[in-house]
């Protein structure tokens, strides 16, 4: 059993997957990807040199090992009072000037935060009104976000989240019972756009009133976050609406000041100034 990775075997591993992949993990936070890397070694049976074979040789071994290294557990109203926010002040600021308005969900994970959003804008009786980008790096995640089907064990918790969210109804009122899964209505992400995309190599996405990226920039060292919100500021109209984690902050970012804290126990920040 593997029991540590020195910095030298680390970035052994992220330089070959840049020059092999494409996918750049050299600035990620390195106490994060060690314990993934120490994860993906131990399930696998792997040592270091028998890891960075497969990442050389065995083209198909990628999409497994992003799934693994790319953590995504997630829940479905996660942070109730985060959405009341949304419904209660941040989306009807949006409605004033916004008909119609777009919404990025960057890191996207398996879906469950898409789902939680087009519920909350249903409820509100805007859902047609609003077109919304999902992405994330891992296909295979993106896949299960596509089928949105969770068992139904994990909709215990989703439901706990949505009667503190204050819902209208019931989950229950959003999906079907189908073999020991919960099989979300499909017509939920009738206004969904699911797409790859590197948030650390991609260049510009597009313009939009609202990004959540919400729990994933805590694996981002400091250099990286500061790139990411860069980005993030780019692809926001101004007035947009930019939303993170609850344990993230833009405090020490290059782009803070061009930003005003909506609220910051929910970590919710407007875009003032280009």
């Amino acid at each position: 059993m593997i029991q540590d990775i020195d910095i030298k075997d680390l970035k052994r591993i992220t330089e070959l997957i840049h020059l092999k992949h494409g996918y750049d993990f050299r600035n990620y936070a390195m106490s994060s990807f060690k314990r993934r890397m120490l994860r993906i070694l131990e399930v696998g049976g792997l040592t270091i040199d028998s890891l960075l074979e497969k990442l050389t040789e065995e083209k198909v071994f990628i999409d497994d090992f992003l799934d693994e290294l790319t953590v995504n557990v997630t829940e479905m109203f996660r942070d109730p009072g985060f959405w009341r926010i949304l419904r209660e002040e941040i989306i009807p600021g949006i409605l004033l000037n916004n008909k119609q308005f777009k919404i990025w969900h960057a890191g996207c994970s398996s879906g469950e935060e898409v789902l939680s959003m087009n519920i909350l804008l249903k409820e509100m009786g805007i859902k047609d009104q609003v077109k919304i980008y999902a992405t994330d790096l891992d296909q295979t995640i993106l896949e299960k976000a596509r089928a949105a089907n969770y068992s139904l064990k994990n909709m215990e918790t989703n439901e706990k989240n949505y009667i503190r969210f204050q819902g209208k109804g019931t989950l229950k009122d959003y999906y079907t019972e189908v073999g020991g899964k919960a099989v979300m209505n499909k017509e939920l992400l009738s206004n969904v756009s699911f797409q790859k995309h590197d948030l650390v190599l991609s260049s510009s996405f597009g313009k939009f009133d609202m990004i959540l990226c919400r729990n994933v920039m805590i694996y981002f060292n400091q250099a990286l976050q500061n790139e990411v919100v860069k980005k993030f500021h780019t692809d926001l109209n101004k007035y947009g609406y930019l939303a993170i984690g609850a344990k993230e902050s833009m405090i020490w970012c290059d782009y803070a000041s061009r930003f005003i804290v909506v609220n910051q126990e929910e970590k919710v920040y407007k875009k003032i100034r280009d």
